[in-house]
C-alpha cells in the first residue's frame, strides 16, 4: 500500500509508534508502582481491632489457660498410659508364671506348699491392684481432659459472639477506607483520561504527538486495566460510567468528523477535475492508487476489460480504468515520450524518466 511513498517517510512512522508505546510503557511501569503503593496509605483493618479490648483479652488470658493446662493434661496421661501398660505387664507375667506354678503344685498334691499358694495370690492381687489404680489415673486425667475440652468450647463461643458483635462496626471501616483508597486511586487516574482526551482533541498536528500519543495510551491502560484489580466492588460502576462517558465522546467526535468528510466530498464533486488535482497532495495521491481508490471521489477503482490480438486471435485482460467511472477524473495517462501507460499522478514517466508534463 505505501510502496509509492518515501522510504524515510515510512521509517519515521514506524519509529515514531516505537517512541509512543516505550513511551507509554515506561509511564505505565511508574503508574502501577504508584497504584499498588497507595493501600499503604491506610493500616491495614482487622475485626479484632473493634473488639471491646477487656472482654477480648480476658478470653485469650482464658484460652491461653486452659491451652497449657490442657498439654500438661495430654503429657500426664502419657506417663499414665505408659505406667498403666507397664503395670498391666507385670500382671501378665505373673499370672502366667503362677498359674504354670498352680499347675505343678496339683499335679503334685504337696501340701506344703499351700501357704505359697495363698503368698501368690495376694501378690497378683496386688499386681492387679497396680494396674487399676493406674487405669482409674487415666481415666482422671481423661475427665480433666474433656473438662478442659469444653471449657476451651465454651471460651471459643465467646470469643465468636464477641467477633459477630464487631463485624458491624468492623465492616463500616472497612468500606470507609476502601472509600478513601478508592478514592485517592481515582483522583491519580481519572485526571490522566482528562488530560488524554484534551491532548487527543487540541494536539494532535503537534510535532511532540508521538509523545503525547505514548501519554494517552497510557493514561488509557491505566484506569481501564491497572485500576481494575484494585476496585471494589462498586468501583465497576465508576469504570462503566466513565467508560461510557468516553463512548459517547468519541462518538459525537467520530460522528461531526464524517459530516465533515461528507460535506468535503460533495464540495469536492461540485468542482471541476483541475481544481480537485490541484486539491490533492502528491502523497496522498500515490497513497490511494496504490490502495486502488481513487483520489477525487476515494471509491474503488473500477477494473475495465481490454482486448489485443495475438497469433490470429483476441484475448481478453482486466486492468484498471484510466478514468474513474464515479468522479471522471483522470487515473492513468500515456507518457508523451515513451508512450507508456502510466499513473496520472506520477511527475516522472517510470519507462523513461520525463517529465510527465511533457504533452500526451
Amino acid at each position: 500500500m505505501f510502496k509509492s511513498l518515501r522510504v524515510p517517510a515510512n521509517l519515521f512512522g514506524v519509529v515514531m509508534w516505537v517512541v509512543s508505546l516505550v513511551f507509554a510503557g515506561f509511564l505505565s511501569g511508574l503508574g502501577r508502582q504508584i497504584v499498588a503503593d497507595l493501600p499503604r496509605l491506610e493500616n491495614r483493618l482487622c475485626v479484632e481491632q473493634f473488639i471491646d479490648p477487656p472482654a477480648l483479652q480476658r478470653t485469650r488470658d482464658a484460652t491461653d489457660t486452659l491451652d497449657r493446662a490442657r498439654r500438661a493434661l495430654e503429657q500426664t496421661r502419657q506417663q499414665q498410659q505408659l505406667a498403666m501398660t507397664a503395670a498391666g505387664n507385670a500382671y501378665t507375667s505373673a499370672r502366667a508364671a503362677y498359674e504354670n506354678w498352680l499347675a505343678t503344685r496339683n499335679a503334685t498334691t504337696d501340701p506344703a506348699q499351700d501357704p505359697e499358694v495363698t503368698q501368690r495370690t495376694r501378690a497378683l492381687d496386688a499386681l492387679k491392684a497396680t494396674e487399676r489404680a493406674a487405669q482409674s489415673a487415666i481415666e482422671r486425667t481423661d475427665q480433666g481432659l474433656l473438662d478442659t475440652d469444653q471449657a476451651l468450647a465454651q471460651e471459643r463461643l465467646r470469643r465468636a459472639e464477641l467477633t459477630e458483635a464487631a463485624q458491624g462496626a468492623y465492616r463500616s471501616a472497612q468500606f470507609k477506607q476502601e472509600m478513601r483508597v478508592f478514592g485517592a486511586r481515582l483522583a491519580l487516574t481519572l485526571p490522566l483520561l482528562v488530560v488524554a482526551g484534551w491532548l487527543v482533541a487540541k494536539k494532535r498536528r503537534s510535532d511532540y504527538w508521538p509523545l503525547m500519543r505514548g501519554f494517552v495510551l497510557f493514561a488509557v491502560f491505566t484506569f481501564f486495566f491497572e485500576l481494575v484489580p484494585y476496585l471494589p466492588s462498586y468501583g465497576g460502576y465508576v469504570r462503566s460510567v466513565v467508560g461510557i462517558a468516553m463512548t459517547v465522546i468519541a462518538g459525537h467526535f467520530v460522528i461531526k468528523a464524517m459530516r465533515r468528510y461528507l460535506a468535503k466530498r460533495q464540495e469536492a464533486a461540485a468542482k471541476t477535475e483541475d481544481e480537485r488535482r490541484q486539491s490533492l497532495g502528491y502523497e496522498d495521491a500515490l497513497k490511494k492508487m496504490a490502495a486502488n481508490v481513487c483520489p477525487g471521489c476515494e471509491r474503488a477503482i473500477v477494473m475495465a476489460s481490454t482486448s489485443s490480438n495475438a497469433a490470429g486471435g483476441t484475448s481478453a485482460t482486466l486492468s484498471a480504468s484510466n478514468f474513474c467511472v464515479h468522479c471522471g477524473m483522470k487515473l492513468f495517462d500515456a507518457c508523451g515520450q515513451c508512450q507508456t501507460r502510466k499513473n496520472a499522478f506520477f511527475h516522472y514517466c517510470p519507462s523513461c524518466g520525463v517529465d510527465a508534463k511533457v504533452a500526451v
